[in-house]
């Protein structure tokens, strides 16, 4: 069991939820500007959490149902994020405040270990997502891409898909036929 799947069977079934959100589509969850350090668990729909470059939005991760999500540079150092969170489609989203989590947490040490190392991977799927952006070709992307997180593929729209990747709308088709 990787330490994500062993934080979901911790977090899943706690009183740590204190409320639901539905969101329609296109409606933020949390915008650039605001400190956020909630955790929020996707029960409903597909989120998309984007940067603002040179003028540009550009899609940074995507959180399915039955993911976490949060504004993780927020979240680490109590500041403004940098980072929108919108919904992709309707969605339903149960909240954790910090401080709830944090409680919880502090519980048992074993919790924090768990949470830490779930962390751990997390930083690892940046560091996955930071060698995609440096990667010149976009077929090297996309097969990266498709072969790392093939529910991106069935989820979101190709439009989305396009501007997470990189390329336009038209290479990312070509590159769908070709495969």
């Amino acid at each position: 069991m990787t330490p994500l799947q062993t934080l979901h069977d911790l977090l899943d079934h706690t009183s740590i939820w204190q409320r639901s959100i539905t969101l329609p589509r296109g409606a933020p969850l949390t915008l650039p500007g605001i400190t956020d350090r909630n955790l929020y668990r996707v029960d409903l729909g597909t989120l998309v959490s984007t940067l603002e470059v040179a003028g540009t939005e550009q899609c940074c991760r995507f959180g399915y149902a039955g993911d976490y999500v949060m504004s993780l540079d927020s979240y680490i150092t109590n500041q403004p994020t940098a980072y929108g969170i919108y919904a992709l489609r309707r969605c339903e989203v149960a909240v954790a405040s910090f401080g709830a989590l944090q409680d919880f947490l502090a519980q048992c040490a074993g919790r924090s270990q768990i949470w830490e190392e779930a962390k751990g991977g997390l930083i690892l799927s940046f560091l996955e997502r930071e060698i995609d952006l440096l990667t010149p070709s976009p077929e090297e992307r996309y097969r990266r891409v498709l072969d790392r997180s093939p529910r991106l593929f069935q989820e979101v729209p190709a439009k989305y898909i396009a501007n997470y990747l990189r390329m336009t709308p038209e290479t990312l088709s070509r590159l769908k036929k070709e495969a």
